[in-house]
């Protein structure tokens, strides 16, 4: 047991300018990732379980593709998996730019979730206006 403690923790880093303060902002923004992905797989888990409710009552079932409903609920817990692995990633890349004395901005992660976000969106738009026609 005490070979994995070892193995997870830290070598101590001396505070001397922000050091401190850069690895703690580190952490909070992963911590950020982790609280987007685990939104996003949230939501689609609620999605999920709100289709299979639909299909137990025939009052809410009215003329609606339950396969919409599937792809976006994959859709976001897809996203949020891919949040929550990209935060990870991001993370321990920092801490070792940060150990160098180095960093790198995170162009990357902020667009791929701006286009997430706006697909998420948008494919809510679509379905809530293509059942709004049907009805």
């Amino acid at each position: 047991m005490s070979r994995i403690l070892k193995l997870l923790s830290a070598a101590p880093l001396a505070n001397t300018g922000s050091v401190a303060r850069d690895h703690l902002a580190n952490e909070r923004t992963f911590l950020s990732w982790t609280r987007t992905g685990l939104g996003f797989v949230a939501l689609g888990v609620a999605l999920a379980k709100l289709d299979a409710l639909e299909a137990l009552s025939p009052a809410l079932a009215h003329n609606h593709d339950h396969g919409d409903l599937k792809l976006q609920s994959a859709a976001l817990v897809g996203s949020g998996t891919g949040c929550l692995g990209y935060g990870t990633l991001r993370y321990f890349s920092s801490l070792r730019g940060l150990k160098r004395g180095l960093f790198r901005p995170n162009i990357v992660g902020v667009a791929l979730v701006a286009v997430t976000s706006g697909a998420v969106a948008g494919g809510g738009v679509w379905m809530v206006v293509r059942t709004e026609k049907e009805v």
